[in-house]
């Protein structure tokens, strides 16, 4: 296998240069790191202007969501192979990100034997899924095909966050955050006042919180907009 010229999207330092000093060292596939971006806005700039074969791509960007930044990376580069490699491991986003163009799905949690085999896969044109990975639920904890769950994180990062939110509710919420009261968002959003009630509450629900003042608070701590 020739060369593999690879980008790196993640904005966790520390992992990154984990990650390439392994890289290095490899010569089955040999792989070269051409670029690293930390986040979305600088991803996009590098791939206008620079040809890579593959992407390895953390889902939790700082400026955007990766999930839905992944068919536009398709469109800025056609043929580029994109791995997702990242710290969620849920069904949906390993669905979803399938259906927007990955190639691949692999969870920092996936030993290097298995990222190199799906490395080698997603370039030779396959999709690749990391071990104890699924795209569906699992079999409700019986029979061999049961996913072993590692006991979940006791906080929720923002990118977790967000995707309980709907995007009609990301409107909402931006537009609360902007001290717009539900007669005002819903001229701009061209929705009914009631409506708009509704969407409040169920973001409040989401979010657990009880008020406008503590939600806008909620929303400016975790970055929601």
């Amino acid at each position: 296998m020739e060369t593999i010229n690879t980008i790196i999207a993640d904005s966790q330092k520390m992992f990154v240069t984990g990650l390439i000093s392994v890289l290095k060292k490899s010569t089955n596939p040999q792989i070269n790191i051409t670029d690293v971006a930390k986040d979305a806005a600088e991803l996009k700039e590098i791939l206008k202007t620079r040809k890579a074969d593959l992407l390895l791509l953390e889902l939790n960007l700082p400026d955007e969501d990766g999930l839905e930044l992944l068919p536009e990376l398709k469109v800025l580069q056609k043929d580029i192979k994109i791995c997702v490699l990242t710290n969620y491991d849920q069904t949906k986003f390993v669905k979803e990100a399938f259906q927007k163009g990955a190639d691949g799905y692999l969870a920092k949690f996936n030993d290097f034997e298995d990222f190199f085999k799906g490395i080698e896969e997603v370039m030779d044109g396959n999709t690749f899924l990391g071990n104890g990975l699924r795209i569906t639920p699992a079999n409700n904890g019986f029979g061999k095909s049961a996913k072993i769950t590692r006991k979940p994180a006791s906080y929720e990062d923002r990118f977790l966050i967000k995707q309980k939110l709907t995007s009609r509710e990301h409107e909402v919420l931006e537009l609360i955050t902007q001290a717009k009261n539900n007669k005002e968002i819903a001229k701009e959003l061209f929705i009914s006042d009631q409506t708009v009630g509704v969407h409040r509450k169920n973001i409040m629900r989401k979010l657990g919180v009880r008020n406008t003042i503590n939600l806008i608070k909620f929303a400016m701590e975790h970055q929601l907009v």
